[in-house]
């Protein structure tokens, strides 16, 4: 019971994040505009976006796969994938994340610890990516110093985050050895991650073989190239006059908005930042909403459909899978006791 009131509260806060930004959009909005401009868009140019929606998902299991050294069978990843999105979707605290490393651990035969490091490095990547992006596109947007400097600071973290699990990955003898001496002292510290960290630095070790990570992050380029033309398709069928560094800024604004503390799949957060984002370009609220749901769908529906044919293949329901992850987290905070 202590545990659920624990989590209750944490979802408080990413809550009136998401409620505050929905009713911002109610009060702004003219829906029948917005309707209007769904009802005219250009679905020969949607049926684009909607191919490159899945071919996206396809190259993203490639990015995972190549990872963990293509140890797991593609289609076995894919499905995990596709699956643990849709989860991210319905479950809060991003627990899609876990649950796709979850997922993958019982059909490959690779350990959960050896999984979620390869996630967590596809995340700080994404997010590298997502700077770039926003900082390529934000002097177009305003000539404000202080708007680059911020790209330029995450960015930065971001980067300083890669460095510093590539040096655990070079010296994980040496980070374990310091982690047991300061296990010692503070016993906290070994409860808290001893049985994890040794396969966690392991599941690093692809940062320190050279020709893997250059093929990692040629899929990942590939990846957001797939995205960047995608996102720019939607716009266009509802913007004609629209330009491609509208797409740069709109997608590096949704990856960060989806970033934020909100509910379950970004509700609130990725309306709000792609049309607040679009409406710099084009000073039209509502259209830019009915952008931001048709990129919305544009997100469902890969998962939606690929991981929903993977849960249907392997006997489980989001209820079940959610279930096994807190049952999951229950048995991890027993051991660590």
């Amino acid at each position: 019971m202590v545990k659920k009131m624990k989590d209750a509260k944490r979802l408080i806060p990413g809550a009136l994040v998401s409620i505050a930004l929905i009713a911002a959009i109610l009060y702004f909005v003219d829906f029948q505009a917005m309707w209007d401009a769904i009802r005219h868009a250009d679905y020969r140019i949607l049926s684009g976006s909607v191919v490159l929606s899945f071919s996206w998902m396809f190259m993203r299991a490639k990015v995972w796969q190549t990872l963990m050294r293509d140890k797991p069978k593609y289609m076995d990843v894919l499905f995990s994938a596709s699956e643990g999105y849709l989860l991210n979707t319905f479950l809060p605290f991003r627990l899609g994340e876990v649950g796709r490393a979850f997922l993958l651990s019982r059909k490959s035969g690779m350990a959960f610890s050896e999984i979620l490091p390869t996630i967590i490095i596809e995340r700080v990547v994404d997010l590298v990516f997502s700077a770039a992006i926003l900082l390529g596109a934000l002097p177009y947007v305003t000539d404000s110093p202080d708007s680059a400097r911020i790209g330029y600071i995450v960015g930065a973290v971001m980067i300083f985050g890669l460095v510093v699990m590539y040096l655990l990955a070079r010296n994980n003898k040496w980070a374990l050895d310091t982690f047991h001496k300061l296990g010692v002292r503070w016993p906290f510290l070994q409860k808290f991650g001893g049985s994890f960290l040794e396969s966690f630095l392991d599941g690093l070790g692809v940062l320190t073989d050279g020709w893997l990570f250059i093929r990692f992050l040629f899929y990942m380029t590939i990846n957001w190239l797939m995205a960047l033309v995608a996102y720019y398709l939607i716009i266009l069928a509802f913007f004609p006059q629209a330009q491609p560094v509208w797409a740069l800024f709109i997608l590096g604004a949704a990856a960060f908005g989806g970033a934020i503390p909100a509910l379950p799949g970004g509700v609130g957060t990725f309306e709000g930042a792609v049309s607040t984002a679009l409406f710099l370009f084009t000073n039209d609220q509502s259209t830019s909403f009915a952008v931001a749901l048709t990129a919305r769908l544009y997100n469902y529906l890969n998962s939606g459909i690929i991981g929903g044919i993977g849960f249907m293949r392997e006997g489980q329901t989001l209820s079940g899978v959610y279930l096994q992850l807190m049952n999951l987290r229950s048995k991890e905070q027993v051991e660590e006791k």
